[in-house]
């Protein structure tokens, strides 16, 4: 598999200002990505979320597609799961999305997206990496790009939003709280959800350049939480700055796993007749109550995939997913979106809770959850958590932990993507084997780093 020096598995992302998250490199990502892919519309679409430093590599990204003699589309702030879902539309050779999730403004980041809406593979984005890295751009005169605004993802986004119902004002007698993360949805989603009939109060919509995720959205709930219990309302809902993630409260002012929702719907789509048996895939840290549920109680297939949710996504096309996702709020619907969307989960959500006429504290849980060992120690460095975690006596441990578990549970280590963490988890139906495994592996990887 190709390695990659700045792609990571959501793009490339960094401080905004330095490299390589600055306009130097964001110059030379679209020249080189122009050379690679954009060879035969000439064509690429630009979005972007709400942060400050947006407009500056959107503007660098823009010179260097026209320079390059490829046109561009400037969409504007767009949540990234509608330029995922409306790129196949847009007769482009791709997508281009400013984000950085859910991290603070500070922070920027720039995905690529693919003509059929999905991501670059790992080699692609090397064969980029290695364009920028050379730097001999050659630039002609005689061909100079155009570059044109348009609103046309977002009026189509709202427009496939809308027409998910048939009724006139289905969500009429819900009061739900929406938390947008001063992001990409705080317009779209409280324009909806009014249309829709909902009784909306709102967090966290005015964005600024500067507020974006900061204490509020998926990361920082609790100002939802709160809002719920004061209000009396319904439910709770909360997203982050690019709209891929979702997190959801019930009526008494607590959260709901992503894993839970991930089982209701799988559920409704099935009492819906939208699933029609198809797989459900979910990460190897999905709790193995999810799994069990989907196997046993629903009679459908179900898929693990490695921690991300391009894993998950890439699975899903694999075996015709409906739904698929991870604990971290990346909740994907086949038929709706090609990313997590919180948009489009959040509609389909509370048209299956209102479908039950019952509040969501009776709905759920909707499955038991297993017992669930969970450590991170922090290791001197990433080289000293590469070492240990190939450790043969740590992969011998976690052999021997595997195999006692076999049937009831799983193991899993392996190093945190972001700091000198290892991830010890272990879930299973036997409280006893869980704990025994996690606290072995735990004890031997701590014994090895202060070796």
């Amino acid at each position: 598999m190709a390695k990659n020096k700045w792609f990571g598995t959501d793009g490339v992302r960094g401080i905004a200002n330095v490299f390589p998250m600055n306009a130097d490199f964001s110059f030379r990502l679209a020249a080189a990505t122009a050379e690679l892919i954009c060879t035969k519309c000439k064509k690429v679409a630009i979005a972007k979320d709400t942060r400050l430093s947006g407009d500056m590599l959107e503007a660098a990204l823009c010179a260097g597609f026209l320079s390059s003699g490829v046109d561009v589309l400037l969409l504007g702030v767009v949540p990234t799961p509608a330029l995922t879902s409306l790129t196949p539309e847009l007769e482009v050779d791709m997508s281009v999305m400013i984000t950085a999730s859910h991290n603070p403004y500070q922070d920027n980041g720039i995905k690529l997206i693919a003509a059929d809406g999905n991501k670059f593979s790992d080699e692609l984005t090397a064969q980029i990496e290695a364009l920028i890295e050379k730097n001999e751009f050659i630039f002609d005169s005689d061909k100079i790009g155009r570059c044109v605004k348009s609103d046309i993802v977002l009026e189509k986004y709202k427009e496939r939003a809308l027409s998910a119902f048939s009724e006139n004002m289905p969500l009429k007698g819900l009061k739900i709280v929406l938390d947008c993360a001063n992001g990409c949805f705080s317009e779209i989603m409280l324009d909806l959800y009014s249309k829709l009939g909902a009784e909306v109060i709102a967090l966290a919509c005015s964005p600024n350049g500067l507020n974006i995720n900061r204490e509020c959205g998926s990361q920082h709930v609790d100002a939802m939480l709160n809002e719920v219990k004061k209000q009396g309302a319904d439910l709770g809902i909360a997203v982050d700055g690019d709209g891929d993630r979702i997190k959801v409260s019930d009526e008494k002012g607590n959260l709901v796993k992503s894993e839970q929702l991930i089982a209701f719907l799988a559920q409704y789509l099935e009492k819906k007749g939208e699933n029609l048996a198809r797989p459900v895939v979910s990460t190897i840290l999905s709790n193995t109550g999810l799994e069990k549920y989907v196997r046993n109680v629903l009679g459908l297939e179900y898929y693990s995939t490695p921690v991300g949710e391009r894993p998950v996504i890439e699975k899903m096309l694999e075996v015709g997913g409906a739904i698929g996702g991870e604990e971290s709020g990346h909740i994907v619907l086949g038929d709706y979106s090609r990313s997590g969307d919180a948009l489009m989960v959040s509609l389909v959500l509370v048209e299956g809770l209102k479908s039950y006429q019952k509040k969501m504290s009776e709905i759920f849980p909707v499955f038991e959850e297993e017992h669930l060992f969970f450590e991170n120690p922090r290791l001197k460095n990433r080289e000293q958590v590469k070492m240990i975690v190939l450790n043969a006596e740590v992969q011998a441990l976690l052999a021997d932990c595997q195999k006692d578990l076999e049937g009831s549970g799983r193991v899993v280590v392996r190093p945190s993507g972001t700091e000198p963490l290892i991830r010890v988890w272990v879930c299973g139906s036997n409280a006893l084997k869980v704990e025994n495994a996690g606290n072995k592996l735990l004890a031997l990887i701590e014994k090895l780093r202060d070796q």
